[in-house]
Parts: structure tokens; sequence; C-alpha cells
């Protein structure tokens, strides 16, 4: 089978009618890791042993086994419990949950950073854990690990293939659907290949960008 110029341009259109699809599961998701791997970081430095534990072990649980599998037991294994969710958003949460494991560690390694200091001069000026928080500590910890979250953001991306396993219309599934239809399967998966580079390529390079500029801010400080 040879390359087909005119039927590659006549299925373009059809393959990328997915973004907007992809965009809003992958931001989705994206937004439910950087919340839920918020709350994991809270639990992990909670007083309470057992607690932090627990939250470890979920941590380690859901980082050591394949997103797919997760998938599958969110779509086709939670509704026998009586827990039914549709397709996208068992695709958004299993993403999310997944992904929230390593942003947590993400959010580690920036909090853990933050001066000791930092921390005591919060506790001299009798601010609450929240204000601690959120006024002293995690301003200073989020923005010099963006360019990690970022990196996160494009693997995300790229994982949204795997819902195409539960009947999402993302890209792959749009050239499966394709290629069934006329027989012809290396324009169509070509062009899947094609808009995922065209769209993490230049995000890549965006967050390259933002790196060294952190880079550079943080030794002239």
């Amino acid at each position: 089978m040879t390359w087909n110029w005119g039927f590659a341009i006549e299925i373009f259109p059809i393959i990328a009618s997915a973004i907007w699809l992809v965009l809003a599961v992958t931001l989705g998701a994206y937004f439910v890791a950087a919340i839920f791997g918020l709350i994991l970081t809270f639990l992990r430095r909670t007083k309470y042993k057992m607690l932090t534990y627990v939250t470890n072990g979920f941590i380690e649980f859901v980082r050591s086994t394949p997103p797919l599998i997760q998938l599958f037991f969110v779509y086709f294994a939670l509704p026998t419990i009586g827990i039914s969710l549709d397709k996208y958003t068992a695709g958004i949460l299993t993403l999310g949950i997944h992904y929230s494991t390593y942003l947590a560690e993400v959010y580690r390694s920036g909090i853990d950073a933050v001066p000791m200091g930092q921390w005591e001069a919060a506790k001299a000026m009798n601010f609450s854990k929240a204000q601690t928080w959120f006024r002293v500590i995690l301003p200073q910890a989020i923005p010099p690990v963006i360019p990690m979250m970022g990196n996160y953001l494009i693997v995300l991306f790229k994982e949204t293939p795997l819902l195409m396993a539960i009947g999402v219309h993302e890209f792959l599934q749009e050239a499966k659907l394709v290629g069934a239809e006329y027989f012809r399967y290396l324009e169509a998966y070509t062009i899947v290949g094609l808009l995922f580079l065209l769209l993490s390529y230049p995000s890549a390079m965006l967050i390259h960008y933002l790196e060294k500029r952190l880079k550079m801010k943080k030794v002239r400080g």
C-alpha cells in the first residue's frame, strides 16, 4: 500500500475534528490531577501517621499499576457495585487520579525546597495552617516546579489514546473508524502521529523556555 495524498487530505479534517474533545479531556484530567495531587501532598504531611501510610500506599499502588487497567476498573468494574460513570467522566477521573500521584511528588519537591525559616516566620506571625500553606509556602513552592508540572501535562495529553478502549472518540478512535471504513490505515494513523507532534512539540518548547527563564532568575537572585 502506497501513500495517497488525496486520501490523506480528505480524512485529515475528520480525524482533526476530535481536537476539542482531546484538549477538553486533557485539561479536565489535569485539573483533577493538580487538585488531587495537592490533597495527597497535604495528607502525606499530616501528623496522623496512619493516614500518611495509607496515602503513601495509595500513591505507590496507583503509580505501579497501568492506567489502562485502572481505566477498565473504573468504567467496567465499578458499575457492578453501583458506581456508574459515563465514558468521559471515567476517562477524566482515571487519568486525573493517576497523574495526581506524580504531581504529588512534584509538589513535595517544591515544598521541600522552601527554606525552614519561612515556616518559622509564619509561625512567629501566628499564621494558621491554612494561611501558612496558601500565603507563604505554596507561593514559593509552586513556581520553581512549573516546568515539571508542564511536562506531566504533555505526558497526560499523549495518554488520551487510552480512552479509545472505552469508546471515547479521540484521535486514535477516529483514525481507526476511518481506516476500517476505507481499508486504509497508513494515512489515518500517520495523521494521528502528526497531530500529537504538532500539539505537543510547541508545548514542550514553551516549557523548556520557562525552565530556562526560571533558572536564569534563580541565578540572578
